[in-house]
């Protein structure tokens, strides 16, 4: 059993939620509550495996909250919740911890499929936030640096690899990728594959993530 907490000062969604993930055979609701606080006074005998998290809490915000739950229970797994349009919060939300992302309005399946996948360690970004963040991105300044610029604590990506990751993260497909850099498909695909190795990301959401992260792309 995959053991899940709720954090969301709205009881309406909150209780909604509980209902539906009740309903899984391989999940069990081990706390609920309405606030950061709340949450923390019963993580020692709530113990979760993943809590879904919202943002926009009073007193204490999602950000804080998570910080400080992944300070008593680090092998936990923490799903961001959030509304349309509040992208100012992701990155607060990844420095803090973060695995998952999902906006409020997503679809049953794809809430069970971020639950499997921030348990078994990975990261998630539902694909109707995906598309909205990569809407809303664009380059900051040290998207357009130079392969010899300090820009990651490991292995760092080439300026093209940086390049291809931006318009990855904008949403574009490898032919556009390809026609807006003026090279051929197969050098996309070979500049992604060095881009996933050196980042240690699996698919398309981790990079968002890993992007956001190291300052690439902005919401």
């Amino acid at each position: 059993m995959i053991r899940i907490a709720l954090v969301d000062d709205h009881s309406l969604f909150r209780r909604g939620l509980k209902v539906l993930l009740s309903s899984h055979p391989d999940f069990e609701i081990v706390a609920d509550a309405s606030s950061g606080e709340e949450f923390l006074d019963g993580l020692a005998e709530s113990r979760p495996d993943v809590v879904f998290m919202d943002y926009a809490m009073p007193n204490m915000n999602g950000a804080e909250t998570t910080r400080r739950a992944l300070e008593i229970r680090p092998e936990m797994s923490v799903i961001t919740l959030s509304m349309f349009g509040e992208n100012a919060y992701y990155s607060a939300m990844m420095a803090s911890g973060a695995k998952g992302f999902m906006l409020k309005d997503s679809e049953f399946d794809e809430v069970v499929e971020a639950v499997e996948t921030v348990y078994g360690g990975g990261t998630y970004f539902s694909a109707s936030l995906l598309e909205s963040l990569s809407r809303s991105m664009h380059m900051t300044d040290r998207g357009v640096a130079s392969a010899d610029d300090e820009i990651f604590e490991s292995d760092r990506l080439s300026s093209r690899e940086i390049e291809v990751l931006v318009a990855i993260c904008q949403g574009l497909s490898t032919q556009e990728i390809a026609d807006s850099l003026f090279i051929s498909k197969r050098t996309v695909d070979k500049h992604r594959a060095n881009i996933l190795e050196k980042s240690g990301c699996k698919n398309t959401a981790s990079l968002v993530v890993y992007a956001i992260k190291n300052g690439l792309v902005e919401v």
